[in-house]
């Protein structure tokens, strides 16, 4: 299980790392997509922070200047592995409580499969930003980073 979360999130660093320098490299984001990115990194943070047992830092809807995204991606990513690679089980349940302040319980394995996941799913939405802003977005299929 951490071979294969350290592979998720590899390729999670490359995808995120990739949107960061071509944002970076336009000079101007598009408003929805500096919105939507920046929700990528605050959520990221928020689960680390749930699975550590912190009071998150950043709020889910925080924006952040493009250039200071590398730095909270960055650490996003450090404690990710860090969590990974100390985690007692994946298994291991977590409480936390939501934004709204409703208490849930899940498993370590499927949080960090959330980020993944969660992140995946912005991504297709800034695609489609960037389509809708005249702009080529990234091919970042996990088959096309694996080849």
């Amino acid at each position: 299980m951490e071979a294969f979360f350290n592979e998720l999130f590899d390729y999670n660093y490359y995808c995120n790392k990739r949107i960061i320098e071509q944002c970076i490299a336009m000079g101007e984001t598009p408003e929805k997509t500096h919105k939507l990115f920046s929700h990528i990194l605050n959520a990221h943070h928020g689960w680390n922070s749930r699975i550590l047992g912190n009071t998150p830092d950043l709020s889910s809807w925080d924006l952040h200047d493009v250039k200071n995204w590398s730095d909270i991606h960055y650490e996003n990513q450090r404690s990710s592995f860090e969590i990974i690679t100390n985690a007692d089980g994946f298994e291991k349940r977590i409480d936390y409580e939501n934004s709204e302040g409703r208490l849930f319980t899940n498993t370590i394995k499927d949080i960090l499969f959330h980020i993944i996941n969660h992140s995946t799913n912005h991504r297709g939405q800034i695609a489609v930003d960037f389509r809708n802003n005249g702009l080529e977005p990234l091919v970042l299929d996990y088959v096309f980073y694996k080849r």
